[in-house]
């Protein structure tokens, strides 16, 4: 019982205190626009007040000191007391906002991975495909993978009956599925930019939109031939596939692979989710002090790199510093003579163990680095990174060398979404 009015009188004079310190505030704010009359009056209260903390007075006496000098600090306060719960409210915002420019300037930075350069490590947007119409998640279901995932459903049914075929069109040695870009919008606000797909049934199109960095062949080797999803890491060769198949369609310049799967008219043609990329905190202050450590993560700014051409963050794996001499042998990536360490992820894309494939050198139709039997030496000031997903990522083997004043910082945790990548950084 005792313990309980210590409590309370400890908590009335630290009020107490806190009241003085706001109304030596207004004195010193206000003094010199107060009548002397007012001006007095608050002095009186405040030397009041302060006199029974040092008496060491009881709660109940503090509390009629304090509502006498509010009293008065309601007629000589002006902007400074009584504060607004807007003024309030903005204060709070304002500094909030100038703590998290700080933060995110000079300390830690968040960032999300859009394309599956550096997959399976970390995610950019997968899909995840529904070979059965009652496989697909209802209402609820929905409402808890886009909180849990951030998965947003695609549903395209059958224009008319038919065979399901896919439009491919040469890409330099490479068959890709044409589409178009067409405006869209973010969150059902901000403009961007989607690519449109088409796929036929009983020589009709069926549309469907996803964003752009979204690798829609990966999708469709999921959907129409699961056997090699099992078999085959990232995306499909579709050339390869093409090729195989005994009976080849064309349209002039399109050729269309085959399914095999034949619908009706209002069926399901495909549905699938995209589960939103990874998107962790990035240490954007211990590069200021140490060497970026090869086999780390490592972002970086892309707006000096002439192979690029714009201003955007990246997130690749380095490999390479100044004076590392690099080489690939498919399917292993060599550092100084050696097979290179200092990552879990070299090692698995060496062996293409697990749901790595290993390294590539660059196709070649493109005059990149690392051609086979090539061997580069990293120049001063500059770095080399590539993806854990050789064969599906677009890094230095293609643009070159990162300039060390580019450099961001490593990546530190994974916040959202909540699958098995969630948790500290690889």
């Amino acid at each position: 019982m005792f313990g309980i009015f210590a409590s309370q009188e400890r908590k009335m004079r630290e009020n107490a205190r806190n009241w003085l310190e706001l109304a030596d505030k207004v004195y010193h704010y206000r003094r010199d626009v107060l009548p002397p009359a007012q001006t007095g009056e608050l002095q009186v209260r405040m030397g009041e007040l302060r006199g029974l903390l040092k008496e060491k007075a009881g709660a109940e006496k503090l509390k009629i000191a304090i509502e006498r000098l509010e009293e008065v600090m309601r007629r000589t306060g002006g902007a400074i007391y009584p504060k607004t719960a807007l003024s309030d409210n903005v204060e709070f915002f304002l500094v909030a906002a100038i703590v998290i420019l700080g933060i995110r300037t000079y300390f830690v930075q968040p960032f999300k991975i859009p394309t599956n350069s550096m997959w399976p490590t970390y995610n950019g947007m997968t899909p995840e495909v529904f070979q059965r119409t009652e496989e697909e998640p209802g209402l609820v279901g929905k409402a808890a993978r886009f909180l849990a995932f951030g998965a947003r459903p695609k549903r395209v049914d059958a224009p008319a009956d038919g065979e399901i075929l896919i439009p491919l069109v040469s890409a330099g040695d490479r068959a890709v599925i044409p589409y178009r870009e067409v405006p869209g919008r973010t969150w059902l606000v901000l403009p961007t930019k989607l690519k449109e797909y088409s796929i036929v049934v009983g020589g009709r199109p069926a549309q469907v939109r996803v964003p752009l960095d979204f690798d829609f062949e990966w999708t469709v080797r999921d959907a129409y031939f699961p056997d090699l999803a099992r078999k085959q890491s990232g995306g499909v060769d579709l050339a390869r596939l093409l090729a195989q198949q005994r009976e080849s369609l064309s349209d002039g310049r399109v050729q269309f692979l085959r399914t095999g799967r034949h619908v009706r008219a209002g069926e399901r043609v495909l549905s699938f989710d995209i589960i939103t990329g990874d998107q962790l905190f990035v240490d954007r202050m211990s590069y200021h002090f140490v060497e970026p450590k090869v086999g780390s993560g490592f972002v970086f700014r892309t707006g000096n790199i002439p192979g690029i051409g714009m201003d955007q963050y990246y997130i690749k794996r380095l490999v390479g510093g100044p004076g590392d001499r690099l080489e690939v042998r498919e399917p292993g990536l060599w550092r100084n003579g050696e097979p290179i360490t200092g990552s879990a992820a070299f090692a698995a894309n060496a062996g293409r163990t697990g749901r790595y494939g290993g390294y590539f050198n660059p196709p070649e139709y493109v005059q990149g680095f690392l051609r086979p039997g090539e061997v580069v030496t990293v120049p001063a000031d500059s770095y080399f990174a590539m993806g854990d997903n050789s064969a599906n990522s677009q890094d230095s083997r293609y643009w070159g060398y990162i300039p060390a004043k580019d450099v961001v910082g490593r990546p530190l945790v994974v916040y959202y979404p909540f699958t098995r990548h969630w948790g500290p950084a690889r």
